[in-house]
């Protein structure tokens, strides 16, 4: 999976590259107030402008997304959400690289180690 997973985000990468913008929001007027006392003697704070926020953007992060979902699609993978397993089933688990997947079930549990990498698990029926 961890394979098939690289091969389609070079894909991705070759097809929608990062084509980073640098875009800056509006600037903002602020404007001045006119402050009165009591003897109604008046006086105008000046307004100021304050810049646009500089930010970056990929236009093609979407895209890149999608041609990676549909590279696994291909390659006969689909997206499931299943939640981390328990410490004491974690505990247990050794982890194998390049192992094949194990048949989902209702107990199915991903565990993920130090280094980034996840195993998902189907613990044994008991």
């Amino acid at each position: 999976m961890q394979s098939d997973t690289t091969d389609c985000q070079v894909k991705a990468l070759r097809d929608a590259p990062v084509a980073t913008e640098i875009r800056q929001r509006p600037p903002i007027y602020f404007p001045g107030r006119t402050v009165c006392n009591a003897a109604g003697q008046c006086y105008t704070t000046p307004g100021w402008w304050e810049p646009g926020n500089v930010y970056s953007v990929d236009p093609n992060a979407g895209l890149r997304s999608r041609v990676e979902q549909q590279c696994m699609a291909q390659k006969g993978y689909s997206p499931v959400q299943l939640p981390s397993c328990s410490q004491n089933v974690a505990a247990q688990v050794q982890p194998v690289r390049g192992a094949k997947l194990p048949p989902l079930g209702p107990k199915s549990c991903v565990v993920r180690f130090e280094d980034g990498s996840i195993q998902v698990v189907t613990p044994a029926a008991g």
